[in-house]
Order: C-alpha cells, then structure tokens, then sequence
C-alpha cells in the first residue's frame, strides 16, 4: 500500500465509516446537533436524510460515541423486515433473546423493559438507519412505540436515518399521525468546494500527513468537479489517485495522477452524470462504474456450500459488507457494515480489508490486501467470494462448475 510512500499512518479515504476522521462541516454539525437533542427531549423524534454517501453513517458512529452511560441504545441496521422481525431486533440489541415470542409477547416485553429504564433512571434510543427501506407496517410499529409513556412524558427516543425517499414515505397519506410526531428534519446535503478542502486536508492530517502537501492545491476544483462534493465519491477519487501516484512513485498527486483515477474510475464530471449514486433495485450501489461497460471478472457470494449471488466486476471500486449501501451485501453478523472492497482494473482484481472486525481469509490466513487469481476463494465470515477472472483463456469454467449460480443483471438495475 501507499502509506510508507506518503509517510502515513492510516489510510486516509478508507470507506468505512470512523468517527476519528469525520469532518465536521456545517451541515453535519446540525445533523449531530439534532441527533443530540433527541437525548434532552422526548416530545417526538429526529428523522435525518441524505444522498448515498453523504455522511450520515459516521455522523451516527460519531454521535453514539458521545452518550452518556445512562443512555441505552438499540441500533437496527436491517430494514428490508417485517413488523415482527423489526421487533425481535430491537429486543436483540437490548439483550433478549426473542425469537420464539408472538407478536404481542413481541410488544409486551419492549414496553416493560421501557418503563423499567425509565423507573432505573436511564434514558433509552433507537437509531433506525436505512429507514427508507422500513414496510408501511414497521413505520406503524415505531409510531406505536413512540407513544408509550411514564405518568409525566414519552419514555422512548428515535432517530431516523436514509436516504430522501424517506421523506416522501413520510410525507404519505398512510403516515399522516407518524410524520406529525417528527419534531425535526434535517437533509444532508454534499460539501461545498471550501468544506470539500477542508474535508481532504482533515482526513489526511487525522491519517499522519503533518502539513505536508499531497493534492496539489490547484487539483481541488477538479476534484469537486467529479464528485459533486459526496465525500464516499471523494474518498474513492482520492484514494485511486494517491494509488496512481504511488504506482509512479510520484511524491505528491498531480495533474496526471488524477487523470489516471478519473480514467481508471471510467467517470465523468458529477453534473453530468445520469447515475449518480442511486440505490438500484438490489439496494446497492455501483461506485462510479459505468454500466455497460466490459466485465473483467466475477465474484460469487456463497454459503454452506450453495452460490446465492453473482456480480460482475467492471473497472472500478465495489464494495462488499452487511448494510445495505453495499455493491455485494451480507446479512451476517460476523461481517461490518463496510467489511472490504474490490478495485477492478483494466488488468488486475485487488480485494483489500476495511479494517473490519472479522477480516478477510485467503488459504487459511487472514490477508489486508491482496491481488486475486483465477478461482481464488475469499473467506469473509461464515460465507465465501468465488473469484472468476474473465481476462483468461477459459474464463468461464470456474462458474460453470459451481451448481445454483444466479447472475446479478450486469448493469445492477
């Protein structure tokens, strides 16, 4: 990697989610202020919107961080469930174990344990994000909840957390009584050109850079000009740059460094784009790769033995992990929300750890990065990424061996 060629200490634009390098512009000040203000008030609840990648998933990590230790916190990741499923997970992160319990067991022992917090002193929080992704019927549910109440005020605080769909969901005639409990909305929306500098010289000081310069400062608007200011987009440009500049051993990234990335990426300028970072059918996102575009490879997603999905790799970035704003989800605990990424050039398949928590395992060892071959087998958890690189002679045959296979649409629609 490049971090001893830029004397760095982390890596400074990984897309995991870490409180440690959130800039805190403007907008994403408000965005945690609010989220604060659910703890001091219990008269409605925060709903917090925002583009794919804007930022919100850090700003949650950031704001959990800062609780008190009378707050107990339920945090439910997992929105595409039904009413009873929502409810069991609830329960799970206050340390239940309720999956044998009937609806209404289900209600009765969230309801008890909410009162008792209340009674010990201690104030409770769900964070609900992906709320986008929430049924009619789970939305009805978190009204409902939102309504229990000691003798002098509500005894539960909600958060709410997705993309800008989540708005119109609220906004529809069949939650008219959830959207008027919403004390707050807030959207939030890309960097400004001045916090998207701010936001690259915070993330590299925070990684070890020391004033040093690594962008060239004219490099800045073009940048901007690419990413529309969405820092996942941000962090994706500038970590391929700095790795076309360290293929060059190139001291710092310049204008033919970020070319490089830009070209790698297959990306045109953000303004111009007609896909920008939208959620396909699927629920995940295709970071700057152009549809259409060659497969240079595949990954199957596998477990207990039997092939559940197929993606195509084109040149550019996917991601894999359990939410789902992930090119390859999976819905395992024993995988992070953003577990690792796969950065597909014009002639090689790189898969690189996000510093997740279980790692990624490779012929029985656990590897950080890692440049794939034909029929390499990828162990995250307890699934497995089949590698099947089409650049080859015989290409197909590695999938054509593996029974159930289901191919993914290859533009991800």
């Amino acid at each position: 990697m490049y971090l001893e060629h830029f004397k760095l200490q982390e890596l400074p634009f990984r897309l995991s989610p870490d409180p440690q390098f959130l800039y805190l512009s403007a907008a994403h000040s408000r965005a945690k202020a609010y989220m604060e203000s659910t703890v001091m008030f219990t008269d409605g609840f925060v709903v917090i919107t925002g583009e794919i990648g804007a930022g919100k998933t850090t700003v949650i990590e950031t704001f959990l961080q800062t609780l008190d230790s009378d707050v107990v916190v339920a945090q439910v990741n997992q929105t595409q469930v039904s009413a009873v499923e929502f409810l069991q997970s609830i329960l799970v992160q206050f340390g239940f174990s309720p999956f044998k319990m009937k609806k209404a067991e289900l209600i009765s022992t969230i309801n008890t344990f909410l009162i008792e917090q209340y009674a010990a002193g201690r104030k409770v929080l769900l964070i609900v994000d992906e709320a986008q992704n929430l049924s009619l019927k789970v939305l009805e549910e978190i009204r409902l909840m939102s309504g229990i109440e000691s003798t002098k005020e509500k005894v539960l605080r909600i958060i709410l957390a997705g993309q800008p769909e989540l708005n119109e969901k609220l906004d529809s005639a069949e939650l008219i009584q959830l959207a008027q409990r919403v004390r707050l909305r807030f959207h939030l929306s890309a960097l400004t050109l001045e916090d998207m500098k701010g936001y690259i010289r915070h993330r590299l000081e925070v990684a070890g850079a020391e004033g040093r310069t690594i962008f060239e400062p004219h490099l800045l608007p073009e940048i901007f000009r690419y990413t529309g200011g969405v820092p996942r987009l941000i962090n994706t440009l500038c970590d391929t740059a700095m790795m076309a500049a360290f293929s060059t051993d190139t001291a710092t990234v310049g204008p033919h460094e970020l070319q490089t990335a830009i070209a790698e990426l297959q990306w045109v300028e953000f303004a111009a784009r007609t896909h920008t970072l939208s959620s396909h059918s699927s629920g995940t996102v295709a970071e700057g790769i152009q549809p259409g575009g060659r497969v240079y490879a595949r990954v199957l997603l596998r477990v207990n033995g039997q092939t559940i999905s197929e993606t195509p790799l084109r040149v550019g970035r996917r991601v894999v992990g359990r939410t789902t704003d992930n090119d390859v989800q999976i819905d395992s605990r024993f995988v992070s929300r953003h577990h690792c990424q796969l950065l597909t050039t014009e002639h090689s398949t790189v898969i690189e750890d996000l510093n997740s928590t279980n790692g990624i395992h490779m012929r029985g060892r656990r590897v950080r990065r890692q440049t794939l071959r034909n029929g390499d087998v990828i162990t995250i958890g307890q699934h497995e990424l089949l590698y099947a690189d089409e650049r080859i002679s015989g290409d197909k045959a590695v999938i054509d061996t593996i029974p159930n296979a289901q191919t993914a649409d290859e533009d991800t629609d």
